[in-house]
């Protein structure tokens, strides 16, 4: 599956998959940014990154990492 911005759940699994012991409240936006980037199977315009997405993946992931624990 492709990602995109708008699939913030998806990508806040993915992040936990990859940064299982990473407190995603921890993380600054900007380094958000940047690891959704690096994940393999994001495909999205980079330009299109908001403070809102951003907020709704870092909440999606905390989601998930609150779950692991």
């Amino acid at each position: 599956m492709t990602l995109t911005w708008n699939h913030a759940e998806d990508i806040g699994i993915a992040l936990c998959e990859q940064y299982p012991d990473l407190d995603p409240l921890t993380v600054r936006f900007t380094d958000l940014r940047e690891k959704v980037l690096a994940l393999p199977n994001f495909s999205d315009d980079p330009a299109a990154s908001s403070e809102p997405k951003l907020e709704a993946i870092q909440m999606a992931w905390y989601e998930e990492y609150q779950d692991a624990q």
